[in-house]
């Protein structure tokens, strides 16, 4: 399968049933799309539907869904996404995730800014796991 070859960092470190979406999700998009930057924009849209990223990993979501407006698109589009934060979820949600990544200030903020501090501690995690 090519998408082995091609999986994420993030996703090696997430659960198989994720890998095994966003595996199939891009093959099928490979297909019919061909190899590229289309077929992994069809794949992490996929994935956002029942996987959400907190901190360098991808968690099963409660309930399933698109987690940002690209997501929620047929066929993404390059544009700004939540980067696999569940943009969609409650803001007591979004406050939990933010407590478990230690994000500071996180009491005073509003969901667009929870959103914002939880991309940017995947960030800082992501990075921290490559090195």
């Amino acid at each position: 399968m090519p998408a082995r070859q091609e999986l994420p960092d993030t996703l090696r470190r997430s659960p198989k049933k994720a890998q095994e979406t966003w595996i199939k999700a891009h093959d099928s998009a490979v297909e019919q799309y061909g190899e590229g930057e289309r077929a992994h924009r069809t794949a992490n849209a996929a994935l956002k539907h029942s996987f959400e990223k907190v901190g360098d990993h991808w968690e099963p979501k409660s309930k399933k869904g698109p987690s940002d407006s690209q997501a929620a698109k047929s066929t993404p589009k390059p544009g700004k996404t939540a980067e696999g934060v569940d943009a969609n979820a409650s803001k007591q949600h979004l406050y939990d995730v933010a407590k478990r990544l230690h994000v500071q200030g996180r009491s005073s903020m509003s969901k667009p800014e929870l959103v914002e501090a939880i991309k940017k501690a995947n960030r800082r995690a992501s990075a921290k796991a490559r090195s």
